[in-house]
C-alpha cells in the first residue's frame, strides 16, 4: 500500500500539557468537543461504542501514558478501520494538541479539506472548554 497523504491539524491551547492530556484521554469526554461522537461513547469490554455523526463505530484507544499519545483507532460499520494519531505535546506553559489527518483511498479533494476543517473545528471547541 502506498503512502497516503497526510495533514497535521493542531491547536495551542493556554493550559498545561497535562491538564489538556488528562481531560482529552477520558473517553468520556470525547463528546463535550469531538462531534462526531456529540451522542456518546459506551465502554465495551477494551472498546468503547460510539454512535454518531458517522453511524455506529467502535473505538480501541491507546492506553493512557507519560508522552501525551492520544492515538485511537476507530473501525466502522462498513469494516473500514482509520488510525487517528492524536497528540498533546508541552509548548512552553501551553499545549500543542496536533492530529495526523491521513487521506483515505478514493477521497477527493473537497471530502479531505472537509475532514481537516472538521478536525480544526473539534480542536477550537477542546480550546475553548479548556481555556475557560
Amino acid at each position: 500500500m502506498a503512502a497516503m497523504e497526510a495533514k497535521i491539524v493542531h491547536i495551542t491551547i493556554e493550559r498545561n500539557w497535562r491538564d489538556v492530556y488528562a481531560f482529552a484521554a477520558k473517553p468520556d469526554n470525547m463528546p463535550l468537543w469531538a462531534s462526531g461522537l456529540a451522542e456518546g461513547l459506551e465502554p465495551d469490554g477494551e472498546e468503547w461504542a460510539a454512535h454518531g455523526a458517522l453511524g455506529n463505530a467502535r473505538i480501541r484507544f491507546t492506553p493512557l501514558n507519560d508522552f501525551g499519545v492520544l492515538d485511537h483507532r476507530v473501525t466502522l460499520e462498513t469494516g473500514l478501520a482509520v488510525h487517528n494519531a492524536l497528540r498533546v505535546v508541552p509548548n512552553g506553559s501551553a499545549a500543542e494538541v496536533m492530529f495526523t489527518l491521513l487521506r483515505q483511498l478514493g477521497m477527493s479533494n473537497e471530502q479531505f479539506d472537509s475532514d481537516a476543517d472538521w478536525v480544526k473545528k473539534d480542536l477550537i471547541a477542546l480550546k475553548a472548554r479548556l481555556e475557560t
